[in-house]
């Protein structure tokens, strides 16, 4: 499959690790439930996501897209600065990835773009933006994650 912006074929299967601090448990505040729902309804051109906290884990969120479940959102509160990191698994593979995507947010600006000196990875954007990074679950590439990491000044104006 080619990326756009590079021309060049991915290939790889490193799973890009977000990270490197320990997590600890945190309930989500209903204030961050909003913010978290008004920023991913953003980046994805798509009003109809859904955050709540998770029903089998109350120390994580669950984005929802109808009444599908389809991503996690865990609380990262290393050295005081309150982060969210969002894990999507992406059940395709690497040759219908972005047209996945794009109808799954029903969004045709979102795309791959290859990543500068990175062949295990690629970045997801919408239009100019940046979402987050898909790595490739096994060297088959038959399925995929979508990893976002989510600072607190991501939500201030949300």
């Amino acid at each position: 499959m080619k990326v756009a912006g590079r021309g060049k074929f991915w290939q790889g299967s490193a799973i890009l690790l977000i990270g490197t601090g320990k997590r600890r448990a945190s309930m989500f505040q209903k204030s961050e439930i909003r913010q978290l729902q008004a920023f991913l309804r953003q980046q994805f051109g798509n009003d109809d996501l859904r955050v709540a906290v998770d029903a089998k884990n109350q120390d994580a969120g669950a984005v929802h897209l109808g009444e599908r479940q389809i991503a996690t959102i865990s609380i990262d509160d290393e050295d005081g600065d309150r982060s969210f990191a969002l894990e999507m698994k992406l059940p395709v593979g690497r040759e219908v990835l972005q047209e996945y995507l794009q109808r799954l947010f029903e969004n045709d600006k979102l795309k791959l773009v290859a990543r500068a000196r990175k062949t295990d990875s690629v970045e997801l954007n919408n239009g100019p933006d940046h979402i987050g990074i898909i790595s490739a679950d096994d060297a088959r590439g038959s399925s995929f994650t979508l990893q976002m990491s989510i600072l607190d000044f991501d939500l201030e104006d949300m």
